[in-house]
């Protein structure tokens, strides 16, 4: 090959390059620990290549891994939903969990947050190649509907008429009146 070819390689080289990828984390692993040894494991190995570049490791973000109580009623109505719309009993998998906005709402609401199905499980979530079936639209918004039905039928406190354990203020809270399903009133 000439000189001419090298020449022209040189001058195609970036001077920057970026990559970025995701860990997703499990229940009680800490996202600031296994930012630390990530980022240890990769400065070693780039050490290692004793290369005259640099290489800096930013983490863009970390959040503790969601986990809820697949026995609570919330899960019992989302179930039975999933199987009135899909004529089959739900696999709880428990996938969602790198979902930082559901710790956020357990947090916020201190009530239990159950994640319903809408995709499948060919739809390449978050690909470039990602896709998404209408036939599962439709059956989400059925799953919804149907899971919003089953919720009514829990017997329990409703913020119209049970003050047994809640202040004014309480009630004030979104959610409040359903928090836990620990009220003994039934209605």
């Amino acid at each position: 090959m000439s000189d001419n070819f090298f020449s022209l390689i040189l001058q195609c080289s970036p001077a920057k390059v970026t990559g970025k990828f995701s860990i997703r984390l499990v229940p009680d692993q800490n996202p600031t620990r296994i930012g630390e040894a990530v980022t240890r494991h990769l400065n070693n190995k780039f050490a290692s290549l004793n290369s005259p570049n640099k290489m800096e490791v930013k983490l863009q973000h970390g959040a503790p891994a969601w986990v809820s109580d697949p026995k609570h009623p919330n899960f019992a109505c989302a179930g039975r939903a999933t199987e009135k719309v899909y004529g089959s009993a739900p696999d709880y998998t428990r996938e969602g969990g790198s979902i930082p906005i559901t710790s956020a709402f357990e947090d916020a609401t201190k009530m239990n947050v159950c994640l319903l199905p809408v995709g499948a499980c060919d739809d390449m979530a978050h690909s470039q190649n990602e896709k998404y079936n209408k036939r599962n639209l439709v059956n989400g918004i059925k799953v919804l509907g149907v899971y919003l039905h089953e919720l009514g039928k829990l017997k329990g406190p409703k913020p119209s008429s049970c003050r047994c354990t809640l202040t004014d203020e309480e009630l004030m809270e979104p959610g409040a009146f359903m928090r836990g399903f620990k009220c003994k009133c039934v209605m």
